[in-house]
């Protein structure tokens, strides 16, 4: 066997830490199956902790949200109800999510609605006072016509805009393109008949900022996006409007690779194997992307970038610092010198180092001539731990239910490349389509362990196919030397977590 191409997952406190304590998780596995999500809610409030350092850093006031929609558990949300109201809110993209958090303890003042809406989302964001984040000029309408139908409170809006002019250097005036389109927000050019209409319905509608979307990380898209809104500010203050807040949105990123060397070596080794330069590292030559046109490699990876030198908070600091494109001056004194205020919208980042899930095997076997062809069979499905939905390469970590071998083993094998593979009856129910190299060979009953995935990978795709369960998901804290834990439903963070002990 070739070197072992692991892809070692980042880990941080007190993630680390539960993963080092097997008894305990194999404990919550026995005691309500597998799969099951595990998640840790004080991180969230550490994360948010982060993010708000980078603007005391910068001197800059606002408000940092959490989008819901990374990850649907209540335990999350009502850890935030806790974690320092006046700079930390939800941000919501459905009807559902606005009355869960609600019901977690939020308070109105402290949450946006965004994305589409349909009627009744708009309805009771407008009727609790909700800020909405408005994504498009006929859903401007719809709200004001909702509020005058039903008598409802003024309500707080930002513009959501999109397709902004990039140029570059400092004041450039070569050619100017438009960044990526999206199919969310209004187009900058619609920006004068938006603020009309906030104008002629100002009894109705509050402006108090506005927001961009880009499908993108870069920074310098981003930057121009940032000083293109301080340039509708400046129009909105001439009409005689005193908006206070731009919102940048989300896209900070995460890294799930803890090692730099061991990602660019899987790539590079990846697009060996779609060129047939050496042995196959996926199932039935799967190439996230890449393909192999008479031995010129051809695509694109289709793959999130794993190992990020920086990213969370870290970007953000780094958007922050970055000069503006025209003006040439960071993008913080840029704000701080028009006295704005500004909102963030982190999920993925702000639930990163928050939580794993847990799979057990229930067998182990060969597949097909090649020796190396190994099935590991886990009691969970693709859409329990969608981490290669999202283009995530991460190897597990392996929990040995038995740390010393059994009569009759030889004892570990040494590192192993093994496919994982789902417990429904498709051949399309594949935990991993690459080859996952591990220090040893899985025994059935181990547990792996897929860690951090709160953000989008645990629960955004499950279901119930086949009659499966889905993972049921608990909230664990640490309590002096050991660990406590509860159903994400019964998770309450002013009340002490009860639960086995490890």
């Amino acid at each position: 066997m070739r070197v072992p191409l692991y892809l070692q997952p980042r880990l941080e406190p007190p993630l680390s830490s539960l993963l080092e304590d097997a008894p305990f998780l194999h404990s919550l596995v026995d005691a309500l199956g597998s799969p099951l999500d595990v998640l840790l809610p004080d991180r969230i409030a550490e994360n948010t902790g982060r993010f708000l350092s980078v603007y005391r850093k910068h001197h800059l006031t606002g408000r940092v949200y959490f989008a819901h929609k990374a990850n649907r558990a209540g335990s999350l949300v009502r850890r935030l109800a806790t974690a320092g109201p006046a700079a930390v809110g939800v941000d919501v993209a459905s009807l559902g999510e606005l009355q869960h958090v609600l019901g977690c303890g939020i308070t109105p003042d402290r949450i946006m609605a965004t994305g589409p809406k349909d009627p009744e989302f708009l309805w009771l964001a407008a009727r609790t006072g909700v800020t909405v984040n408005i994504d498009s000029r006929a859903e401007l309408d719809q709200l004001i016509a909702l509020i005058g139908k039903f008598k409802l409170p003024q309500a707080d809006v930002l513009l959501r805009l999109s397709e902004f002019e990039t140029a570059t250097g400092p004041g450039a005036s070569g050619v100017k393109m438009l960044s990526r389109r999206s199919r969310f927000g209004s187009p900058l050019r619609e920006v004068g008949a938006l603020l009309d209409t906030v104008e002629r319905h100002r009894d109705t509608v509050r402006l108090t900022g506005v927001a961009y979307h880009l499908d993108t990380t870069g920074l310098a898209e981003k930057a121009a996006a940032l000083e293109q809104c301080v340039t509708v500010m400046d129009e909105c203050r001439a009409r005689g409007l005193e908006p206070r807040v731009i919102d940048i949105g989300g896209g900070f990123g995460v890294g799930y690779v803890a090692d730099a060397a061991q990602w660019e070596h899987y790539t590079t080794e990846l697009a060996n194997a779609v060129l047939g330069t050496r042995p196959a590292l996926t199932w039935r030559g799967h190439g996230y992307g890449l393909r192999n046109e008479g031995g010129t490699l051809r695509g694109t990876p289709a793959l999130y970038p794993a190992h990020r030198a920086t990213a969370g908070p870290g970007y953000l600091n780094e958007l922050l610092a970055h000069p503006a494109p025209l003006s040439g001056r960071p993008l913080a004194t840029l704000l701080l010198e028009h006295l704005y205020d500004l909102y963030a919208e982190p999920g993925r980042a702000l639930v990163d180092q928050c939580g794993l899930s847990l799979a057990r095997v229930l067998d182990v076997r060969r597949t097909g001539p090649d020796p190396g062809d190994l099935l590991v069979r886990l009691a969970m499905n693709a859409g329990d731990v969608s981490l290669e939905e999202h283009g995530v390469l991460v190897d597990p970590v392996c929990l040995p239910r038995n740390r010393t071998p059994e009569v009759g083993e030889k004892g570990d094998d040494g590192p192993v490349g093994v496919y994982l593979v789902g417990n429904l009856c498709l051949e399309a129910d594949l935990i991993t389509r690459r080859k996952v190299f591990l220090p040893r060979l899985p025994r059935v009953g181990d547990l792996l362990a897929f860690a951090n995935t709160a953000g989008y990978a645990m629960d955004f795709h499950a279901h119930h196919a086949q009659r499966q369960p889905v993972a049921r998901t608990v909230a664990v804290v640490r309590d002096g030397g050991s660990w406590r834990w509860c159903l994400d439903e019964e998770y309450w963070p002013i009340t002490r977590v009860e639960g086995p002990v490890s």
